[in-house]
């Protein structure tokens, strides 16, 4: 068929359906957060014939910088977040912009946002900017003025603790329930801390209508699993992976994150509710309904890294509805909506103590029976990288220094491998459900990660509170925890100190220190001279621990590669109505392995697939090779692949618009150490 006579057709079919609804992508992880799409005009066997529809260059990317949104697409006009964290909205079905805006003022941040979108609710747009949340027109991109103060609400508000004493923001859209907007929130995984609360606020007034307390206060349940006085201090226990919404039974549905401190919590003595745990509360008042904590006194950061997924599936002959929870460990929960009783078995099983000073861990840990973990748990000597003859020999000496023995034994001042890894397992790109075929699709990463604890020393205000991130030596662990290696060269003193007392990007504000132990730090960082502390601190100060990590560090093998056996990610087909993995690949390629014949080893990968009624997986993801997938959804066949302008490490959207189908992706790259990007590309069939 010629291009004019298909151009004709299409045109002609603009006419035929200009009645009918364009299919929008309304909220962040589409409709039960199921990142599941109905349309069904690009199939597998067309789908090889997909192009370049349009691409939005927003200009912002800078050096590390990452662009994570799912893109909302309503009414035609589509809004997301740039790396510098302007707002833009954009003509889904040209690429043009319509508006934008920028919460910074044009100035330049300082460090890099982790950012995953908007929500879009009537007349307005809700996003986050590091503690604020802001309400804009639809239309203008203009704040309306009528929301909290002259468009923003501060997010360190109503907690019951001083607000400039705290780090709140919110990295993953709210959701919406009748005229509330629910929000999740991102807090420091370091003390001192803040608490992880759920919130509801009034749509229209930003009025705070109900809270619940993640970290439970007199005379609510779970106090009495955490120390007395930890709702005053503790931190965590955070719904930063966002959350789900059922407006028909009127519940809202979180998976919370591990308390703070991370890896060491002998001020936190006890099972720690509502920390690591599946929440469902009363839309409404925000009443708890019934939870499930997966991890028990967590030790290890494996906070739960998306939110929950709606979904219905077959349990004895019958229909449930359900949520499905993935976890960094490979465990996939499917619990009953309505009840969070189990729908497969879960064993409570023995687990080891901690041989660390003042830790005590809990006796037992759930395990499911069913599905079986999507990821290896445990690393073996015969799980080592044999890439080369040399990486071998370096990955055996490293490893044999450091505890290997599964997924809760704690860390240790030795170093112990948590595997499948801080970043492990599924990820924050979250799963994805066919409601025909009761398939979840989750993309894992097998990256093992190092947990060493280091006495404390109480008379360094540095190795006291930054050590943990940036290293003892200043050299962090880039690109996460960056470089301080002369960091005085690059920013004035008084910029140190700003970003010590109000934080920046991931980094958490340490306000609550105090002006003499932040000036300690700031002197430190510029002299390389540490001045003595206040040798009483330690038992005046409820924040201090006896032990720090020394830093967050991948284990890599000599050249910088996973140190175990490939594969290093994987893409998944879980079958929840039988409780078994219906199909499993390699994820994900280094091009310059690849190049060298060692293909399909996986790789890193950071952002969710997208399941569609015609029979495709789509997924971009993949860190390093920076390419956009289709799989066949019931055998995992790759069926087309287009290589992106960065890494598109985010979840597509898809949507239709005048009759045509859209697959969207943002590519902002930025991923430990690949390149960053930031733009939108937009794919579709060829008119």
């Amino acid at each position: 068929m010629s291009l004019p006579i298909r151009k004709l057709i299409y045109w002609l079919s603009l006419v035929l359906c200009a009645s009918a609804a364009d299919v929008q992508w309304p909220v962040n992880g589409g409709p039960d957060n199921i990142r599941y799409s109905p349309l069904t005009q690009i199939s597998p066997a067309n789908v090889n014939r997909l192009q370049v529809a349009w691409t939005f260059d927003s200009h912002d990317a800078f050096k590390d910088s990452e662009m994570q949104s799912n893109p909302i697409v309503v009414e035609g006009i589509l809004y997301a977040t740039t790396p510098k964290l302007r707002v833009v909205a954009v003509n889904a079905e040209t690429g043009r912009e319509v508006w934008n805006f920028d919460p910074n003022n044009g100035q330049a941040p300082t460090r890099r946002y982790r950012h995953r979108g908007v929500t879009v609710y009537k007349d307005r747009v809700f996003f986050t900017h590091r503690n604020f949340l802001w309400a804009l027109d639809r239309k203008t991109g203009k704040p309306i003025e009528a929301f909290g103060d002259n468009g923003r609400i501060d997010l360190r508000q109503g907690l019951g603790r001083p607000a400039e004493n705290m780090t709140v923001s919110a990295s993953t859209p709210g959701v919406i329930f009748e005229d509330m907007i629910i929000m999740g929130s991102t807090v420091p995984e370091t003390l001192p801390g803040s608490p992880g609360h759920i919130r509801a606020f009034d749509a229209n007034t930003g009025k705070l209508r109900w809270i619940f307390h993640t970290i439970p206060q007199p005379g609510e349940f779970g106090y009495n699993t955490w120390p007395k006085d930890a709702w005053k201090i503790s931190g965590g226990a955070n719904a930063w992976a966002g959350l789900s919404v059922d407006s028909k039974l009127g519940m809202v549905f979180a998976a919370t994150g591990s308390a703070s401190f991370d890896f060491y919590g002998a001020n936190r003595i006890g099972d720690n509710l509502f920390a690591d745990c599946v929440l469902a509360l009363d839309a409404h008042t925000g009443k708890r309904v019934w939870h499930f904590q997966a991890i028990k006194h967590d030790v290890w950061d494996y906070d739960f890294p998306a939110a929950p997924s709606l979904v219905t599936v077959t349990r004895n002959g019958r229909k449930v509805e359900a949520v499905a929870q993935i976890t960094k460990t490979g465990f996939v929960y499917v619990l009953d909506r309505r009840t969070g009783d189990p729908l497969f078995p879960i064993e409570y099983r023995k687990v080891p103590p901690s041989p660390v000073d003042g830790e005590k861990l809990s006796e037992t840990q759930p395990y499911p029976v069913k599905p079986p973990p999507f990821t290896r748990q445990i690393i073996t000597e015969d799980m080592l990288t044999t890439r080369t003859p040399e990486a071998h020999a370096g990955a055996l000496a490293a490893f044999r220094k450091l505890n290997s023995k599964g997924i809760f034994f704690p860390p240790t001042v030795q170093g112990t491998l948590i595997f499948p890894g801080v970043d492990g397992g599924g990820e924050w790109g979250g799963a994805a459900f066919d409601p025909e075929t009761a398939l979840l699709y989750v993309n894992s990463n097998e990256m093992p990660w190092i947990a060493r604890l280091v006495a404390r020393d109480e008379k360094s205000a540095y190795k006291s509170n930054c050590a943990s991130c940036h290293r003892e030596d200043l050299k962090g662990t880039p690109p996460t925890f960056p470089s301080l290696v002369d960091i005085g060269q690059r920013l004035s003193r008084q910029e140190i100190a700003a970003i010590v007392r109000q934080g920046s990007g991931r980094m958490p504000g340490f306000a609550s220190l105090g002006n003499p132990a932040i000036t300690d730090i700031v002197d430190f960082l510029l002299t390389g001279k540490d001045s003595a502390g206040d040798p009483k601190r330690a038992a005046q100060d409820p924040n201090w621990l006896k032990y720090r990590t020394d830093g967050e560090v991948i284990f890599l093998d000599p050249d910088g590669y996973p140190a175990i056996s490939p594969p290093w990610g994987t893409l998944n087909a879980i079958d929840l109505n039988q409780g078994e993995i219906r199909w499993k690949i390699p994820f994900g390629e280094f091009p310059e392995l690849a190049a060298k014949g060692l293909k399909n080893t996986g790789s890193d990968n950071y952002g969710g697939p997208v399941v569609t009624a015609s029979g495709l997986l789509f997924i971009g993801a993949t860190n390093f090779d920076k390419k956009f997938h289709a799989y066949d959804k019931l055998t995992g066949k790759l069926l087309w692949e287009a290589e992106l302008p960065a890494a598109g490490n985010a979840t597509p959207s898809i949507y239709e618009i005048n009759g045509r189908e859209f697959v969207v992706i943002v590519c902002g790259g930025g991923k430990n150490g690949a390149p960053s990007g930031g733009s939108i590309v937009a794919f579709a069939l060829p008119l």
